[in-house]
């Protein structure tokens, strides 16, 4: 829909195929967030249910509320104070992690959790333009299989970088 708007119609096995071009091109490890990376990215220091406070404005995110009905612009909405855009609303986002349905046993580090379930749905984060303002928080989880792609599902890209 333009190169200003976010990727959609991703599966998850799309995305991790596009971080794997990325490796090759340019010899850099890129990857999904895990769960953890990404809920701490999303929040950006603050503990509330929204980067911006205790409730949804639609003047701040892309959501239901909002009536934009399709995807927007990356920069229309204000960033968190990590400058991170579009972390609540705009679309679903691909993380790294197999869906658990708590946190018992899950990784301490920051790690992407990828053993210890029988499931092979993958985790999705942040909402989307087509939900309420419930789905949308920082802690909101939710899950889809990893060869669905849809509407209202995309990925942002993280980059490992070691420690010298």
């Amino acid at each position: 829909k333009g190169a200003s708007r976010p990727v959609e119609r991703v599966s998850w096995k799309d995305a991790t195929a596009f971080c794997q071009k990325l490796l090759e091109i340019t010899g850099k490890k890129y990857s999904l967030p895990s769960e953890s990376q990404w809920e701490y990215a999303c929040r950006a220091g603050t503990t509330t249910p929204f980067y911006f406070g205790e409730t949804m404005r639609s003047d701040l995110v892309n959501y239901y509320d909002n009536l934009a009905w399709e995807t927007t612009d990356v920069g229309i909405f204000p960033p968190n104070s990590f400058g991170l855009y579009d972390m609540h609303g705009n679309v679903w986002e691909w993380c790294q992690d197999i869906w658990h349905g708590d946190y018992i046993g899950a990784p301490i580090d920051g790690s992407a959790w990828e053993t210890g379930s029988d499931s092979e749905k993958r985790m999705i984060r942040g909402g989307s333009w087509d939900v309420n303002s419930r789905n949308c928080r920082s802690a909101r989880r939710f899950y889809e299989f990893p060869i669905f792609s849809s509407y209202n599902k995309g990925f942002r890209v993280v980059l490992s970088v070691s420690a010298s």
